[in-house]
């Protein structure tokens, strides 16, 4: 597909226009609603969809495809990023109305970062076609540590572990104890300190290169077109927020995202293999847009009815009853309860934990 450089001014400028606005809307914290969530969750779903027929009608069948199936796949994996925001949350303890601040801001980090991850992926598939072997190869075997990871059974009292980057800004960048509204730094006794508002929000945006080490080389096996890597990303990412807070409380239930999560990245492991061994002069069989599009669809749809139908009416494993994305029950070790530590001049804790009965968060940290 052949993108001009006006092309990709407008998508950009039309993406922050949309986040300039998403921003606007949600200015003045307060907790979200499920309704809230829903309706600005449908209304990203829309605009993905309007995007992807514009491709069909104007670039025709294939990039549309590529879109939809790249699209598809990033959020299927953004999903299992949500159990690791979880654990960010509970261990800054960030009151519940200022969390949509932290993750409009936190992912707004993350899709520059991942610009950057496509810019560099894009430069190398084009140079060489070998990397694809890599790629593919990569691919099959996080399909099997996760499903290795998942038949473990599940882990009590996951903590979230701060990576090298959000440690070394928290060791060289003085930092206050307490919330501060939405500020990002703060002047006290003359000095000026970082708020843990900023750490959790980079504490978001730089996990998610951890995300990006299979989310990327999974799209690339789709499509080869930087121009769809990049908004099927964006458009993936930029609804997360509300996902968060719409399915926050059912996450417990995905028992079975694990295998189907590996599955799809094993299927599209196996496509990036064929391709490489296609461009080596190899005849193989190469596995078309429709066929992916169709397995990843199939995938999703099995592993969600059955996640469903094994958790329906049941509880966690543990016995408790799972609280909704932001919310903990009284005397979680997190101390995220219904007060604003902000508003009581209480510090925000340096560690806490939340017990999440799921494998993603645990592979996520470890990639």
């Amino acid at each position: 597909m052949d993108v001009s450089l006006t092309l990709w001014a407008l998508t950009i400028a039309g993406l922050f226009a949309l986040i300039g606005a998403d921003f606007l809307i949600g200015r003045n914290p307060h907790d979200v609603s499920v309704r809230e969530a829903g309706i600005w969750t449908a209304v990203w779903v829309v605009l993905a969809g309007l995007f992807g027929v514009g491709l069909l009608v104007f670039a025709g069948g294939r990039p549309a495809g590529e879109f939809f199936a790249g699209y598809i796949t990033e959020k299927s994996l953004s999903v299992d990023n949500l159990f690791v925001f979880v654990l960010i949350m509970a261990k800054f303890a960030v009151p519940t109305r200022y969390q949509q601040r932290v993750l409009l801001i936190g992912v707004l980090i993350a899709l520059l970062l991942r610009a950057v991850f496509i810019a560099a992926g894009a430069t190398i598939v084009a140079s060489f076609s070998w990397v694809f072997f890599i790629f593919g190869a990569f691919l099959i075997w996080t399909a099997w540590k996760l499903v290795k990871e998942a038949m473990a059974g599940p882990q009590q009292d996951e903590e979230f572990e701060e990576n090298r980057v959000l440690k070394a800004v928290r060791k060289r960048v003085p930092s206050t104890r307490s919330y501060h509204g939405t500020l990002l730094f703060v002047t006290e006794n003359g000095k000026r300190l970082m708020t843990p508002m900023l750490v959790v929000m980079l504490a978001i945006g730089t996990t998610d290169v951890l995300f990006a080490l299979d989310s990327i080389p999974a799209i690339f096996g789709l499509t080869q077109d930087p121009y769809i890597v990049f908004t099927a990303n964006a458009f993936a990412l930029m609804g997360l927020r509300q996902l968060y807070f719409l399915i926050g409380g059912l996450l417990k239930r995905l028992v079975h995202l694990s295998y189907g999560l590996s599955v799809i990245l094993g299927f599209i492991g196996v496509k990036l293999v064929l391709h490489a061994l296609h461009e080596a002069g190899v005849h193989v069989p190469e596995i078309s847009i429709p066929v992916s599009l169709g397995v990843i669809v199939a995938v999703l749809a099995v592993t969600t009815a059955t996640s469903l139908a094994v958790s329906r009416g049941g509880a966690p494993a543990d016995g408790t009853t799972p609280a909704p994305a932001g919310e903990h029950p009284a005397g979680d070790t997190a101390g995220n309860t219904a007060e604003d530590p902000s508003d009581q001049g209480e510090p925000a804790p340096e560690s806490g934990s939340h017990r999440l009965d799921r494998q993603p968060a645990q592979r996520r940290q470890r990639s």
